[in-house]
């Protein structure tokens, strides 16, 4: 009989059995001078002892503040010291962390708020062409729920908001015994997160996380990358993702490593400079990411001699980058992950001793303590070597989308195994190889976009009947948006003014690069759009098969 395409991650190390802030405390008592947090833009620096203090303090001011057990607290803000001290005491008092991307614009910024019910917002005043208070005060009387806005930056607070600091201060107001009890009153089980992934059916999702989803990934992501107190992680990915979160942040603190933040957002050149200068151990990106650190003109000049392992994750990496990364940049043991956020996010990981064919070739073997299973469109295990989709089952799957409860049960099913959408293989040794995806998802530079989301938007500008958005190649981002648009009778628009249509309205990422204007799309008998014909006819009007070369090679 064929082996089936199941693995169990039996494991020695048991799980966490406690909160996130339960075990920031534990591992600040045993590692409290070591860095827990280096903001490189701020110039911040906070030892565990102090960033354990400092979340405490920020914890007692949610409290003056009258943030209950279970209220949604937002955060919007590219990555800062002040998003991880946000996570972590919003984690010590029992609240639920929404995480706002920072791309968003009015109409996703206003459907989060409201979905998630969110009651205290922290959020930057603006970063470059983002102006983050102005758009929340547009917005902020259609969400009764928000009664205070805590503004990151020198912005002059309005009625109903507070500055940072001014907001931070009122933590004298409540003792140590008022926090302890809360904190004890805090179960692992309960949802800690909120995390928005675009929806199939028009709107985003907030798959939500538990205290033990995040923690044990975190903490068995850094047993992976073989994480000790010694290790300092350069993180310049988005916070606001679990990548940047969990894989970063959790991963960290469960093992006494150092957070190296090198800036808001992603720059090649000073998150470079911030691995030099800090010494840093690991340092994460999606392929995009270590592309533009490559081809950086002084790449040569920087010392990287202090890196040993990192994570590569967000999109498929061509084997070729991969191995640039392993000798150029000294990373000898970098790893490769896959999940998803509504699995916490990782399923499978490479490991830093994995033969170099695998650490380039597949995504890795299964996580401990999570069982994956490939199987065909009835549901039944195929053998090995087989394609199929990929389900996930284990303590990672999340407690389901929140509020949500039919989008829930068409993702998990009655076994609790999360359906990926993800067309995936197992080998015999048990490595995953994931090959497409039966949804329509489309990752851009490793985000995850769905067209639906977009076309709902599409389809109210006055002059469009009908739209359809694909992937189609692109050399850089791997894939980018391409609308195919059927107009109303008499209407007359260009590509420019679709795409100024979508400014200011959906975020940057998720804004078609290509418009094609069309009398129709080819389809299926039973009225099914055929999606891949789309993108093949794309590919050659558009005049990208070279890209299309490139990004399937």
């Amino acid at each position: 009989m064929a082996l089936p395409s199941y693995a169990h991650g039996a494991s020695p190390v048991p799980l966490l059995g406690e909160t996130v802030g339960d075990n920031l405390d534990r591992i600040a008592r045993r590692f409290p001078n070591s860095d827990a947090v280096v903001s490189v833009h701020q110039n911040r620096r906070l030892t565990y002892a102090r960033f354990a203090a400092e979340t405490d303090r920020l914890a007692k001011a949610f409290l003056a503040a009258g943030v209950e057990h279970g209220e949604r607290v937002g955060i919007w803000s590219p990555n800062s010291l002040e998003w991880v001290l946000v996570q972590y005491a919003t984690a010590k008092i029992g609240a639920i962390l929404v995480n706002v991307n920072p791309a968003y614009r009015l109409s996703e910024l206003e459907y989060a708020l409201r979905q998630s019910g969110v009651s205290t917002l922290v959020a930057l005043d603006r970063y470059k062409t983002s102006e983050y208070l102005a758009m929340v005060r547009e917005v902020r009387a259609s969400l009764p729920a928000l009664r205070e806005v805590v503004i990151v930056g020198d912005t002059e607070p309005d009625e109903g908001e507070t500055g940072w600091d001014d907001y931070v201060a009122c933590a004298g107001e409540v003792d140590d015994a008022a926090l302890a009890e809360r904190k004890a009153r805090c179960q692992f089980d309960e949802p800690i997160n909120i995390q928005y992934t675009s929806g199939t059916t028009g709107f985003p999702k907030g798959a939500t996380l538990s205290h033990h989803n995040i923690l044990n990934n975190g903490f068995f992501i850094g047993e992976g990358c073989r994480y000790t107190e010694a290790d300092r992680v350069c993180i310049p990915v988005p916070f606001y993702h679990c990548f940047g979160m969990v894989l970063g942040n959790l991963a960290c603190t469960t093992h006494g490593a150092a957070i190296v933040v090198p800036n808001w957002t992603f720059d090649p050149e000073l998150t470079l400079q911030t691995v030099v200068a800090e010494r840093c151990t690991s340092l994460y990106g999606v392929p995009t990411m270590f592309i533009a650190e490559l081809a950086l003109p002084g790449f040569k000049d920087y010392d990287l001699a202090t890196l040993r392992t990192g994570i590569m994750a967000g999109s498929p990496c061509p084997v070729e980058v991969m191995k640039r990364v392993q000798s150029e940049m000294h990373m000898p043991e970098v790893t490769i992950c896959y999940g998803m956020t509504e699995t916490s996010p990782v399923s499978t990981q490479t490991m830093t001793d994995d033969p170099i064919e695998k650490r380039t070739a597949t995504v890795g073997r299964v996580h401990p303590h999570i069982e994956v299973k490939i199987v065909d469109g009835d549901g039944r295990i195929v053998a090995r070597d087989t394609p199929g989709e990929l389900c996930t089952r284990g303590y990672s799957v999340m407690l389901g989308y929140w509020e949500n409860a039919e989008a829930t049960a068409g993702a998990i099913d009655a076994a609790r195994y999360m359906h990926t959408g993800d067309i995936a293989s197992m080998d015999g040794d048990g490595y995953v190889n994931i090959s497409g995806r039966i949804k329509d998802m489309v990752i851009r530079g490793g985000e995850n976009v769905y067209p639906r989301e977009i076309e709902e938007f599409l389809y109210t500008h006055p002059a469009i009947k009908d739209v359809q958005v694909i992937g189609v190649p692109d050399e850089r981002y791997g894939e980018e948006l391409c609308a195919w648009v059927i107009l109303h009778a008499g209407s007359e628009i260009t590509a420019q003014d679709v795409r100024d249509y979508c400014k200011g309205q959906i975020a940057h990422y998720k804004i078609p690069r290509y418009v094609m204007f069309v009398e129709g799309w080819p389809m299926t008998v039973s009225g099914k759009v055929q999606k891949y014909k789309m993108r093949e006819e794309s590919i050659g009007t558009l005049g990208l098969e070279n890209a299309a070369k490139i990004v399937t090679a």
